[in-house]
């Protein structure tokens, strides 16, 4: 069974928490973060992408470390005197999630309890690495679904129903974002015996920072041959939420060009495995698995996978492994989607609209695709297979800088 722990959460001192979470340091630009920061320099986007306010030649780990310990000093930082859980409810006019803010333990991550669906880019884990060891603490919150159960539904609801909510603020994408604080031994008891009957964690969004926690705690026990396991640095921050309360948006694709092919050319090689339909300048968003819109010189065009072709294996089944298989490789030359610089990725929140933008913008051609389910991510990490790069874009985004795990004993 995955285990959970209470923790002594690191959190801004009420009346600052709105001025200072921000969104994860991987889903904004540098420059739009040093735009952030410009304007509200207690963003922790300072902390989490210290290059927005370091000076030439400062290392930008150190600048962090520092950073973060300042504002602890400086009282914008309280620490919980005791363990607990916390729970985080985000909500919009849509809809709403909410989930248990814990910590998971590197061991299951070790054992498979904890799943992923992705590979990790060695650079990108590197950096995180460098970043937790220099700031002494995990900064970001891992996103973690789980079967749901109905006896955690219940006590999460009668946590909320209890007590006043410590953070109650709306950002500017109007999602409203409510932490409670859970102390209560009764309560926290309650949350333990529920989470007994999960045997799988399933990562949905932070794997860069889940596999840097790993790496720095294997570091740590070699330092430490001695190690208990119950030090801080054993342990994830984690945020569990229920698959029924979440949602997979699209994660779609653009190429910067055409690799050398004139529109009709690429028409002609795409219909070997697709059925194309041309579709006017009305935007395309699939709803249906195994269908995939496609925009180039001003027009969308409707592509349907071909029933011979479709797979029932759990990765090869997925529409991003068909539109890599089938289009981006053999007809685009986008052999390795995480490391060719002719693509990149945008998520289904800023709508089909942008791929529009963009291919005006950069020439090529773009891809809409249905987005993947959580049915399919679970089948994947069930299999102990990988997803293709780019799958999954989960919205709305855990805030960095609410919950803060330190490391230190």
């Amino acid at each position: 069974m995955a285990e959970i722990r209470p923790f002594r959460a690191i959190r801004p001192r009420e009346g600052y928490e709105d001025k200072i979470a921000a969104l994860p340091y991987d889903v904004v630009s540098l420059a739009e973060a040093g735009r952030i920061v410009g304007k509200e320099p207690l963003s922790f986007l300072a902390v989490d992408l210290p290059e927005t306010v370091a000076k030439e030649g400062e290392n930008i780990y150190e600048k962090a470390g520092r950073l973060l310990r300042d504002r602890i000093a400086q009282g914008y930082f309280v620490q919980d005197e005791l363990p607990g859980f916390y729970v985080y409810e985000l909500s919009s006019d849509q809809r709403s999630q909410t989930g248990i803010g814990a910590l998971t333990c590197v061991d299951d991550y070790l054992q498979g309890t904890i799943c992923r669906h992705e590979n990790t880019r060695a650079d990108k884990e590197a950096d995180r690495v460098c970043h937790v060891q220099a700031c002494g603490a995990q900064t970001g919150p891992i996103f973690l679904a789980y079967r749901a159960r109905e006896e955690i539904s219940q006590i999460v609801a009668q946590i909320r129903e209890s007590q006043p909510p410590i953070y109650d603020f709306v950002r500017e994408d109007q999602v409203r974002h409510r932490l409670w604080v859970v102390q209560d031994v009764e309560d926290i008891e309650a949350v333990f015996e529920a989470f007994s009957s999960v045997s799988r964690f399933y990562i949905a969004d932070g794997h860069h920072r889940c596999s840097a926690a790993v790496t720095c705690a294997l570091n740590k026990r070699r330092e430490n041959p001695d190690y208990t396991g119950e030090e801080p640095w054993n342990f994830i921050l984690s945020v569990l939420f229920p698959d029924e309360e979440l949602k997979i948006l699209d994660y779609n694709r653009v190429v910067r060009d055409k690799n050398g092919l004139t529109t009709k050319q690429l028409l002609a090689q795409t219909s070997r495995h697709f059925t194309v339909e041309f579709s006017g300048r009305e935007p395309i968003a699939p709803a249906q698995k195994g269908i995939f819109g496609m925009y180039v010189e001003g027009g969308w065009y409707r592509l349907y996978s071909r029933q011979e072709d479709q797979s029932q294996d759990p990765v090869e089944g997925l529409d991003v492994a068909f539109l890599q298989k089938y289009l981006l490789e053999p007809v685009l030359g986008i052999a390795d989607p995480r490391m060719d610089k002719r693509i990149f990725f945008v998520g289904g929140n800023k709508g089909v609209k942008e791929l529009e933008y963009l291919v005006q913008k950069e020439g090529g051609v773009a891809f809409s695709l249905c987005p993947t389910s959580l049915k399919e991510l679970f089948a994947v990490a069930d299999a102990g297979r990988l997803m293709p790069p780019k799958s999954t874009w989960f919205e709305p985004k855990l805030l960095s800088g609410l919950l803060i795990h330190g490391l230190e004993e």
